[in-house]
Parts: structure tokens; C-alpha cells; sequence
């Protein structure tokens, strides 16, 4: 089973009113989503933020967000440049084809009667 991890790529301090405490420490922060498994590892397109104060530790949604925290958000956002999609093989995929290559070979050699002829 894959596992999901979420990966910083950016982060920023907003100095916005908190609309629970009214306190000025807000933290934005930017997520893109990898999966690992047993043979690939994937880097997704899929890109998620947060937006918390750091006294009250609430989480601030869309709903609650001021002009000013959305105008900034929609900066930061901009600015946001996530890896490319991609996907790579783990050492278990490369041991498992090397493997597959290997049992090929042998039963094409048995095949063959055991001799090479040339």
C-alpha cells in the first residue's frame, strides 16, 4: 500500500489580524502531495495550503479569510513553484527487473538444449 506524504514547498509569515484572537503571527504554508510504494515513487501535481496562528493554533479556512489575508494569499500563491510530476523507480523495481532479466535468460538458454551454438 502507497504511503501519502505532504511536502513543504513554501512557506511565509503574514503579519494579517488572526479573525479567532486578532493576533498579528499567521503562517501560510504551501503542500505538494508524494506517494511512495514498493517500486515507484511519485511526485503529484496536487497542491494544498494552510493557513494557522501561531497563538491560538486554529486553523484559518476560506470562510473566515479577511481582503487582506486573500490579497496575500493569492501573491504567495503565485509565487509557489512545486517540483515537476515525475515518477521513479525504487531499488526493489530495479532488483525485481534484474531478476526477471536473469530468469529469461537461463530458460531461453535451456531452451536451447543448453549449448550455444556460433
Amino acid at each position: 500500500m502507497a504511503k501519502e506524504k505532504l511536502k513543504v514547498i513554501k512557506e511565509a509569515d503574514l503579519t494579517n489580524n488572526c479573525p479567532e484572537c486578532f493576533n498579528q503571527d499567521l503562517k501560510l504554508t504551501f503542500y505538494q502531495k508524494h506517494t511512495y510504494g514498493r517500486f515507484f515513487h511519485k511526485t503529484t501535481n496536487e497542491i494544498s495550503n494552510q493557513i494557522v496562528c501561531r497563538k491560538c493554533s486554529s486553523m484559518i479556512y476560506p470562510v473566515k479569510w479577511t481582503d487582506d489575508i486573500e490579497r496575500l494569499f493569492d501573491y504567495y500563491q503565485k509565487t509557489v513553484v512545486p517540483e515537476k510530476k515525475s515518477t521513479k523507480p525504487t531499488f526493489l523495481f530495479f532488483i525485481i527487473l534484474l531478476l526477471m532479466i536473469a530468469i529469461v535468460g537461463i530458460g531461453v538458454y535451456f531452451f536451447l538444449g543448453g549449448t550455444i551454438k556460433v
